[in-house]
């Protein structure tokens, strides 16, 4: 039995789940996301729970197992409280600026780049960080990993988009410096 599967997903007050035989849609205070059923999981909703299980313990439905009961913990948790990643700009002259639901970009290069933010995704800007916010954890992870995408951190001086609290391993430089 799977260790994350079996575990109860709790539904807390003003989330709504409706289970259809080929889709699973959460409703909460923040919007509604929907989300296909995988072949061979069956989801129940018993009182303020919601129950996943597998019909047999072949490898491909062992596989969809957790991953079913994560998603819709995941689709529990973005209605009721929501998804952010934060982003980091480090380097002489990088700044970003939101434009309506454009964010525009200063990264070094000779034009500016200009970022538009999916449907469901805002964003804030904070000096040199990025507030990448949403209710679907996919979205907001995805449109955080194209926007670092745009100028990823270099090991030689730091400088790029990088997430908020990601360490860069650096690099020494020549090593003709350390002998002399």
């Amino acid at each position: 039995m799977s260790r994350i599967g079996k575990l109860p997903i709790a539904v807390p007050s003003g989330v709504t789940i409706t289970v259809d035989h080929e889709s699973i849609t959460v409703a909460g205070p923040k919007g509604t996301l929907s989300q296909p059923l995988l072949e061979g999981v069956k989801v129940e909703q018993k009182d303020a729970e919601v129950i996943v299980t597998r019909q047999s313990d072949e490898p491909k439905h062992r596989a969809k197992h957790g991953l079913m009961r994560t998603l819709i913990a995941n689709m529990v948790h973005g209605v009721t409280k929501g998804f952010e990643k934060k982003l980091e700009l480090s380097g002489v002259g990088f700044r970003v600026n939101l434009a309506g639901s454009d964010l525009k970009f200063n990264l070094g290069y000779s034009h500016e780049i200009v970022y538009s933010l999916p449907q469901g995704i805002t964003a804030s800007v904070d000096q040199n960080t990025v507030s990448v916010s949403g209710i679907d954890k996919q979205q907001v992870g995805q449109t955080a990993a194209e926007i670092r995408a745009l100028r990823k951190p270099e090991p030689y001086k730091g400088k790029g988009i990088t997430y908020a609290g990601e360490r860069i391993i650096r690099k020494s430089g020549k090593s003709g410096k350390e002998a002399a």
